[in-house]
C-alpha cells in the first residue's frame, strides 16, 4: 500500500478516489466497497467489536480513500509503515450538513438483502451510536468529533508522512506529496451533492452480478 486516507467521509473522498486512480494508485478502497463486496461488512463488524484484524491481508492490492478506514486509522497505519497518509478535510459546517444528510439516508435504506441490514446496523452502532454519541442532531458535538479526529491524526502521523488535504486544492499538492506528475486533465469533482439512495441502488444492482473475491470473508 502506498497511500492511506485517514480522513472522515464526506470530505471529498469520492473525488479523491477518482483522482488517485487516475494517478495510477488503483484500485482504491472506498465506502462503496461495503456495497459492492458484502463480505467486507464482517471485517468491519469484527474490528468494531475489538477483534484483531489483519489489515495488510484485508487491504492487499488496495489504496485507501474513505471510511470506515478513518475509524481504525491507527491500526491501519501501523500495519502499513511504508504508506503515506492523507487527511482529507473540509469546512466543518459543510462537512456536518453533508455527513448528517448521508447518515439519514443510510437509516432510510430499505433494500431486501441481509448485508444491507448488517451495514445499517454497523453504521447505527459504530458511527451514529459510538462516534456521535447516539445524537446525530447535536451539530456542535458532531463538529467537535470531526475536529478532534483531525487533530488526533495530525498528532499520530509524523509530519513528513502526512498531507492535510482539501480536494478543492486540486492536483498540485496531492501530486507533489505522492511524487508524481500533475495530469493535464481537470481534477475530478464527483458526488458533491450525490444522493446515497440512488448510488446504493446502482451499486447493489452491480453487486448482484459481482463475483466475491477471495481472502476477504
Amino acid at each position: 500500500m502506498k497511500i492511506i486516507n485517514a480522513g472522515f467521509g464526506r470530505t471529498g473522498t469520492t473525488s479523491l478516489k477518482a483522482a488517485l486512480e487516475q494517478l495510477g494508485f488503483a484500485p482504491v478502497h472506498h465506502s462503496t466497497d461495503l456495497i459492492l463486496h458484502p463480505e467486507h461488512v464482517g471485517i468491519w463488524e469484527r474490528a468494531a467489536a475489538g477483534e484483531v484484524v489483519d489489515w495488510r491481508a484485508f487491504y492487499r492490492g488496495y489504496e485507501v480513500a474513505d471510511h470506515p478506514a478513518g475509524l481504525f486509522y491507527e491500526d491501519i497505519i501501523r500495519a502499513h509503515p511504508e504508506a503515506k497518509v492523507l487527511l482529507s478535510v473540509r469546512d466543518p459546517e459543510g462537512w456536518y450538513e453533508s455527513m448528517a444528510g448521508m447518515l439519514r439516508q443510510v437509516r432510510s435504506l430499505n433494500l431486501p438483502l441481509p448485508h444491507v441490514r448488517r451495514f445499517k446496523a454497523f453504521i447505527e452502532k459504530r458511527v451514529i451510536g459510538e462516534m456521535f454519541g447516539g445524537n446525530l442532531e447535536d451539530k456542535a458535538h458532531a463538529i467537535n468529533v470531526f475536529e478532534y479526529h483531525n487533530e488526533a491524526v495530525r498528532a499520530f502521523v509524523p509530519a513528513e508522512r502526512l498531507l492535510v488535504y482539501r480536494v478543492q486544492a486540486g492536483w498540485e499538492p496531492l501530486c507533489a506529496f505522492l511524487e508524481v506528475e500533475v495530469p493535464q486533465t481537470p481534477f475530478p469533482r464527483l458526488n458533491e451533492r450525490g444522493g446515497l439512495k440512488e448510488m446504493a441502488m446502482s451499486l447493489f444492482n452491480r453487486s448482484g452480478a459481482s463475483a466475491t473475491p477471495s481472502g476477504r470473508s
